[in-house]
């Protein structure tokens, strides 16, 4: 039985954001059942030196610092009419290192977490393929074009056009296509005719994000409404912009005290910037964003664009916090009505004000929530249709090789 070349596009620890969240349980999972290579990019110099978190699991990997800017990607991009998704992650020393991996040792299986690293496969593998686009890129940038006017419009459109032809191609080649929900997979077998196509649900660590575990708390006496997200991420930005102007005015004029607190690394100057307006609170990278949660009154996820499985909205419902949501951030997970969800903005406020005004409500919203993580989302239960698209079963747990 052969080894899993495991392909990322960002080293997958530490499992503080959606991307790394999930590539850290994959590659946990698959590390307890075959020997896995690991070779990834790293764009945050503490990457670059693995966690003993990270070593616990996959030994020593393979990192490659990306160092390439977004200018010069979109300029090779244009040259070589390839999307700038693509041209973004092209590095020769990781291609060297994935041929040198594929010469030396016996791989089965390649495992492609993210579409920008399947240009790293071998022109005809002879090794099963298994492609985790996680959500349908080509769809968000659809997405932008219509949000968007002029020369970013169709620059916008230019890359949906263009990655959504290379998806296609690569999940035709792929012995199996990956995504974070059955919503995703279902518009990329309309979208582009694929076969093979399936919904690996993402999970949540239950017993990490749990109320009752070890964490510092936050202080707070006025009602707190939290965000959590990587903040130089424009669905981010977005969202939290959104919010502070135009929906937490509409909860302040029933609460005056509320505060709305941005939490997460990376913010970018626009997000900074929110923190002239009347309670808004912009905390940067936390050690441990439990604290937060457990002391919001109500956590939110104003996403105008949202594609798969929100984590930061299974994190709060797994700390049994109510969550109010906008459409395209809920529609990818199963709450059962857990979840409060608005459409436009005055629905949203309307939803938190009525959490503010409901205390005891609001707990059993949130005791609610857990309980729907904890029968639906454990990571176990989530990745197990895995060992059947892979044909692997469960071994004794080995480490990750240096490839």
């Amino acid at each position: 039985m052969g080894d899993i070349l495991f392909l990322g596009h960002r080293v997958p620890y530490p499992p503080d954001r959606g991307d790394k969240i999930r590539g850290f349980h994959i590659l946990k999972f698959l590390a307890a059942r075959k020997r896995v290579h690991l070779i990834a990019f790293a764009d945050d110099a503490r990457d670059m030196k693995p966690a003993d978190g990270l070593a616990k699991v996959t030994g020593n990997p393979t990192i490659i610092w990306r160092a390439k800017t977004r200018a010069t990607a979109a300029v090779q991009a244009l040259l070589s009419r390839k999307p700038v998704s693509l041209t973004a992650f092209d590095d020769a020393s990781l291609r060297a290192a994935v041929e040198r991996t594929l010469a030396s040792h016996a791989i089965d299986t390649i495992y492609v977490f993210s579409s920008q690293m399947a240009q790293y496969l071998p022109a005809d593998p002879r090794q099963q393929v298994i492609m985790d686009f996680v959500d349908m890129d080509s769809a968000k940038f659809a997405d932008y074009a219509k949000q968007s006017h002029g020369l970013m419009a169709w620059m916008m459109g230019r890359e949906a056009r263009l990655l959504q032809r290379y998806e296609s191609a690569v999940a035709g080649a792929a012995d199996a296509s990956l995504f974070v929900s059955g919503a995703e997979a279902h518009l990329f077998r309309d979208t582009t005719g694929a076969a093979r196509v399936h919904a690996v649900e993402n999970g949540i660590d239950t017993d990490f994000f749990d109320p009752a575990a070890a964490f510092e708390p936050i202080a707070t006496t006025a009602p707190l409404i939290v965000f959590t997200g990587q903040m130089d991420y424009r669905p981010n930005i977005e969202a939290v912009t959104w919010f502070a102007e135009a929906i937490l005015p509409q909860v302040q004029q029933r609460h005056p005290n509320a505060r709305f607190a941005i939490v997460g690394r990376a913010p970018s100057d626009a997000v900074q910037a929110l923190t002239k307006r009347p309670g808004v609170i912009v905390t940067g990278e936390v050690a441990d964003v439990r604290g937060w949660l457990a002391a919001a009154s109500v956590v939110v996820a104003p996403l105008k664009l949202a594609r798969g499985v929100q984590n930061k909205v299974l994190e709060a419902m797994a700390m049994a916090r109510p969550v109010v949501a906008s459409i395209p951030a809920a529609e990818g997970i199963d709450h059962s009505d857990t979840v409060r969800v608005g459409g436009t903005g005055d629905e949203i406020a309307a939803q938190i004000t009525a959490i503010l005004d409901d205390q005891d409500g609001a707990a059993q919203m949130g005791r609610d929530a857990r309980a729907q993580v904890q029968a639906r989302y454990s990571w176990e239960a989530r990745l197990a249709p895995l060992d059947a698209i892979l044909g692997l079963a469960v071994v004794a747990p080995s480490r990750c090789v240096v490839a």
